[in-house]
């Protein structure tokens, strides 16, 4: 979005290809203007019929105000030796008025950059405004140092209007003292009240360009907060192609979808939430759990989203692709706020968001508390969340602090098997009626710190380090199968219920860093270069066992108890080609190396038949290997409002340790990743993406019942399209829409064996779990009901939120249902109150959180085991609603 102008009431507007433009017309093709014993020069813009025709475009949108300005002076020795130059510079402006990032464009002599750029970190703005909100922006400055043809004139310099105009006082003769040291007093001032600046807003259209493939998104605040979330962590369906679902209360995480992938609790989606990595590798529950309950929604600033494998700096878990959650509170929600919430079964929030104003988007606390008796049987849940983070420092390096911290227990039903549903044994939304059911529950910890320091240089060099650290704690009781298992420990021992009892804790430390800097600069050709390396400790405990619910939850069976010692050390490299406007490419590689230390301390286990065989039990063992993974992506920019991509990218999936053999290799799940697309662009009215994909995984996993955790199940591929659309057609009008289709393909399943006969999994099927077909629209708009009333303006505003599933496949060749989910706020804000209500699942769909099937029995007195697969499922929410009260202060 490029701005320029001359005061603030005569604008001319205009729509451009790929940026919004307001541009002032001016008498003469140059502006020249004496400042003493200098001059500015520089070429005033023309307007063209198309910027006159688009006129409309920029309305709401006001432009930064100039109230405090520095001159650039004179670099001494340059002036002595009679040098000359022009220094372009891009400054960005936050929304709190500061002068923030400055990258010098372009230069003619690199000796004058520090001259120009010293004076542009000096100047202070009112910031740019879109509406009532203050919002980032970047402007373009050109400074020109001239040297003047006769003798430097001394130049008293005032402010006294508001734009901070230089009014130079009456000529004075030069002191002699000053001529001696002229580079001290000799000065350049950019006036921006009588030339031109260029203006990028920036936010949602800026980092939508910066896209590597037609793969990459940005989802800016204003469509995360379109539609109603029930939750922070739900604001992810915003992404294209995902889908969020929660069964099983606030203390176990979520189930993702995306592209074809059934990620169950996140093992093919890379998380990071302010820089922090949230995957945790090895757990007991499934490969990179990946709970996001801690999100508070309101401090969500913007989501990255890269789908596929093409970034050198996407590391393990990166299957499905990448999500980068950035935290933030913009300008005009500073201050504190304060919101109680209650609805439906007995449900209560209570949340404070303070963020102190003139401070960082990146300052602020948030803490939230909230508890309900839930839907049905045994769903009572409560959590506990707080993040808090501070921005500070000033010039060219910046400090970030962040802190999260998580609590929360649940209770719930579990999955029922459809034909006891049928059949009235249990209701939809029931818990069998046993104790082995009815102690199913959790309960998660969480606290993460982070450290990050951000470096800025004056020619564009970019660097950042960081050290973060994470403990967990987990702890669940889940039963799928009923009655079926048999103790390995207790002789002839069964049938007192299948209730798994998992714990996990994890102990991690990590670190991460990148460079970037520019290597080529021509008229023709840029190339910078991007290094980094990051990586991560791990000190896994877990233990999984069998539960006697009806004996205070006496364990009868241990499966798991073993540690881990895990580390994980990655090194990156990009290379950005620039060819003008027309193309750009990326190559880089990445490779990791991954080591384990293992020990099982129920490895070697010899079962009770087999007495002749026992020895002591334990399985002491280590393994290393190297991931390697190129990655490359191509921009063909044939139009400035049409972009082509084509991106390739090789990844990989951390396998789970106690897998591994002693000195094995880590058998990684590579996956290759290849994409293709297009993007029109045109500015906030409309951009269109269309593409599509091809994913090869080399061993992909899926849930196993009986265990209670993934397991594998061979190779597969995946083919698919998407198609996303992002339209603000008016201010007070805003529409997002994706569709994704995958057609998912089982390559090589397990064979069968003397324990599963018939397999769940067979060659060519189409995988479980995925849904052909993911839609995901949100629907936004916002009003000015009264202008004045009393003392503030009633506003009102609307939301609308749709998720659509396709019926998806399940083992042995079962189908579940479609999901279709419509979620509807409406608010009122007047002056410090707001109030909104919601209401989620607005159809009152009865629908399925989670489908399976696999053999089970709920009879306790049936002594056979059943080998016949069922469907089960576990209860989605019925129809809920939430009032909410806020004051802001």
């Amino acid at each position: 979005m490029w701005l320029s102008w001359r005061d603030q009431t005569s604008c001319i507007c205009c729509l451009c290809v790929t940026c919004l433009c307001i541009q002032q017309t001016w008498g003469e093709p140059k502006a020249r203007i004496n400042q003493g014993a200098t001059e500015v020069e520089r070429a005033a813009p023309s307007l063209t019929q198309n910027d006159k025709t688009n006129l409309n475009s920029t309305k709401g949108l006001s432009l930064p105000e100039l109230i405090k300005s520095k001159d650039a002076i004179y670099p001494t020795k340059e002036l002595s030796q009679g040098k000359e130059a022009q220094v372009n510079l891009l400054v960005t402006i936050l929304s709190d008025g500061t002068v923030d990032e400055v990258i010098v464009e372009q230069s003619s002599d690199s000796s004058f950059n520090e001259a120009a750029v010293t004076a542009v970190k000096q100047w202070q703005f009112k910031p740019a405004r879109q509406g009532d909100t203050a919002i980032d922006s970047r402007i373009r400055i050109p400074f020109v140092f001239t040297i003047p043809k006769e003798k430097p004139k001394t130049v008293i310099q005032k402010s006294d209007d508001k734009l901070g105009r230089s009014v130079p006082a009456p000529k004075q003769p030069v002191d002699k003292k000053i001529i001696s040291n002229p580079g001290r007093n000799i000065k350049v001032k950019q006036d921006v009240d009588q030339d031109p600046i260029m203006m990028t807003v920036r936010g949602q259209n800026d980092r939508y360009l910066l896209q590597k493939s037609s793969s990459d998104f940005f989802i800016s605040k204003d469509v995360i907060t379109a539609a109603p979330h029930q939750e922070g962590a739900e604001v992810l369906r915003t992404a294209p192609g995902l889908y969020i679902g929660r069964a099983e209360g606030p203390a176990i995480a979520h189930n993702y979808m995306l592209r074809g992938f059934d990620s169950e609790h996140g093992q093919d989606i890379s998380f990071h939430v302010g820089g922090i990595p949230i995957n945790l590798p090895s757990h007991i529950h499934g490969q990179g759990y990946s709970d996001l309950g801690f999100l508070i929604g309101d401090v969500v600033n913007g989501l990255e989203v890269t789908e596929g494998v093409h970034k050198a700096q996407q590391s393990d878990f990166a299957v499905a692709g990448s999500i980068d959650v950035s935290l933030g509170v913009e300008e005009s929600d500073r201050g504190l706020q304060l919101s109680l919430s209650k609805g439906t079964w007995n449900t209560s929030k209570y949340k404070a968001v303070w963020a102190p104003k003139g401070s960082a988007k990146e300052s602020f606390g948030a803490f939230e508390v909230s508890s309900s008796d839930g839907f049905g049987e045994n769903r009572t849940g409560t959590s506990a969340n707080g993040i808090f983070q501070h921005r500070f420092g000033q010039g060219k390096v910046k400090h970030r602090l962040l802190a999260i911290l998580h609590s929360a227990r649940a209770n719930f039903a579990g999955v029922l098997r459809y034909d006891d549903v049928n059949s009235g044994k249990v209701c939809f939304t029931c818990v069998y009626p046993y104790a082995t059911a009815k102690a199913q529950n959790a309960l998660a910890n969480r606290i993460m710190l982070g450290y990050f320091t951000d470096y800025k240089g004056i020619d564009g060099e970019r660097g950042e380090v960081g050290i973060w650290l994470s403990y967990d704690n987990f702890r669940i009781q889940s039963n799928y199968t009923g009655f079926q298992e048999i103790s390995r420990t207790l002789e002839r021992e069964a049938g007192r219920g299948d209730l798994i009892e998992q714990q996990n804790y994890t102990q991690s430390i990590g670190i991460k860093s990148r460079y970037r800097n520019s290597v080529i600069r021509q008229s023709w050709l840029k190339v910078s270069a991007e290094f980094g390396a990051d990586g991560r400790m791990d000190v896994i405990d877990q233990t999984q066992s069998l539960l006697d619910a009806a004996v205070r939850n006496q364990t009868w069976d241990q499966r798991v108890d073993a540690s881990i010692k895990a580390a994980d050390l990655g090194g990156w490299g990009d290379l950005k080609w620039n060819f003008k406007r027309y193309a750009t490419l990326h190559t880089g590689m990445r490779v990791d190396a991954l080591s384990y230390e293992i020990n099982d301390r129920l490895g070697n286990f010899v079962p009770l038949t087999r007495p002749q065989d026992s020895f002591i039990t334990g399985f002491r063992r280590s393994a290393l290997g190297l991931a390697w993974g190129p990655r490359s992506s191509l921009e063909l920019k044939p139009l400035s409002w049409w972009s082509i991509f084509i991106s390739y990218g090789e990844g990989y999936r951390s396998p789970q340790a106690r897998l591994l053999e002693d000195g094995e290799k880590a058998p990684f799940s590579k996956v290759k990743s290849a994409d293709f697309g297009t993007r029109f662009d045109w500015g906030s009215a409309l951009r269109l993406v269309l593409g599509g994909y091809h994913t090869e995984l080399s061993d992909d996993v899926a849930f196993e019942a009986a265990e209670g955790r993934l397991e594998r199940i061979g190779a597969t591929q995946r083919r698919g399209l998407f198609a996303h659309i992002h339209s603000q057609p008016f201010p007070w009008l805003l529409g997002s829409l994706s569709a994704t289709f995958v057609d998912a393909e089982l390559l090589d399943p397990p064979p069968a064996s003397a324990e599963e006969p018939f397999p769940p999994f067979q060659k060519g099927q189409q995988l479980p779990f995925v849904p052909p077909l993911v839609i995901r629209a949100d629907i936004g708009t916002h009003h000015v009901l009264v202008d004045r009333l009393g003392q503030s303006a009633l506003k009102s505003r609307f939301g609308l939120g749709f998720s659509y599933l396709s019926p998806r496949p399940l083992p042995y060749n079962e189908f579940a249902d479609p999901v279709s989910l419509l979620d509807i706020s409406a608010g009122l804000e007047w002056g410090m109150l707001d109030l909104t209500f919601e209401l989620f699942n607005a159809l009152n769909a009865q629908y399925a959180a989670l489908e399976y099937s696999f053999p089970s029995d709920w009879d306790p007195n049936n002594g056979l085991r059943s080998r016949t697969p069922m469907r089960h499922r576990a209860a989605g929410a019925p129809l809920s609603w939430m009032l909410s009260l806020g004051v802001k202060l």
